[in-house]
């Protein structure tokens, strides 16, 4: 063979050998997006990212765990029928109340009823356990939209992902919030898969001061290096979008917030494997309210 194809060969064959591990890091992968203050943009960015990683061949569910704000089916101009209350009261399975979203995503609807997870009855807590578990087999990557703060529900969702998507914007109150939630994350023994997003800013540049500045304080009084999730430019096409009920990467792919969006997605399942706890995601779920 000639010593130039055989060049373009073996970097073909490194090329698969990568994309290989790279799917083999993200299978099973779950993401957690939380915010410390509402009106950062979580649950849109939330949205988006899913479709993103939906686009890239990835069997993806969003889970709307914002409890009381859930609005993901309204991002995505989705009218479910049923929420996962109907799954706690085992009036439907967790297959019926999945609602089928762009590019293939799988939505589980929230509600405000979801309050009452820590307080399941025993019929409901085995309910939702043997129900969530019928979804890991087909289930690549879980996103969470969770909610906003620290209270226990966001907290038990989050812990139980692989990786925690902080979202904040560069604005003082926000990055004050941001960095309670990750200290709260950290003391209840969280010690990996922490990072931080930063929406609505001016300039790469401007992401990486914000990034730089929290990371610093997290390693000078947490001990704890929070990493770096990526960003998104302030974009007009995002309201736009918004007030269209079309997910931007779809309404406005050549938008600025879509290619931030889209790196940030690449970026998730690229790097390497995070420590994972035991088990699925979502078993992992219905074991934080046995």
């Amino acid at each position: 063979m000639p010593r130039g194809r055989e060049h373009h060969v073996r970097r073909d064959q490194a090329a698969g050998l990568r994309a290989l591990v790279h799917r083999r890091n993200a299978a099973g992968l779950s993401i957690a997006v939380t915010s410390g203050k509402g009106g950062v943009g979580k649950s849109n960015i939330a949205v988006n990212l899913s479709i993103a990683l939906s686009r890239e061949g990835w069997r993806v569910v969003l889970v709307d765990a914002d409890l009381g704000l859930a609005n993901a089916d309204l991002l995505m101009n989705l009218k479910p029928r049923y929420t996962l209350s109907h799954v706690l009261q085992g009036l439907r399975s967790v297959e019926e109340v999945c609602v089928k979203g762009p590019e293939g995503v799988r939505l589980i609807p929230g509600a405000s009823g979801l309050h009452e997870l820590a307080d399941l009855s025993e019929f409901e807590r085995q309910n939702l356990i043997v129900q969530l578990r019928k979804l890991d087999a087909n289930t690549d990557i879980a996103v969470f939209d969770c909610g906003a703060g620290l209270s226990r529900n966001v907290m038990s969702f989050a812990l139980a992902a692989d990786r925690i998507m902080v979202i904040t914007t560069p604005e003082p109150p926000a990055l004050t919030d941001a960095y309670a939630t990750i200290k709260a994350l950290v003391q209840e023994g969280r010690r990996y898969g922490i990072g931080l997003f930063v929406n609505r800013v001016e300039s790469r540049s401007q992401a990486e001061a914000v990034h730089r500045r929290v990371a610093e304080v997290g390693r000078k009084f947490l001990d704890y290096s929070v990493a770096n999730f990526g960003y998104m430019l302030q974009d007009s096409n995002v309201e736009l979008a918004v007030r269209e009920q079309v997910p931007f990467v779809l309404r406005y792919p050549g938008c600025s917030a879509s290619a931030c969006i889209e790196s940030a997605a690449c970026a998730l399942v690229r790097s390497p494997r995070a420590r994972r706890a035991r088990g699925g995601w979502l078993s992992r779920v219905a074991g934080l309210f046995v």
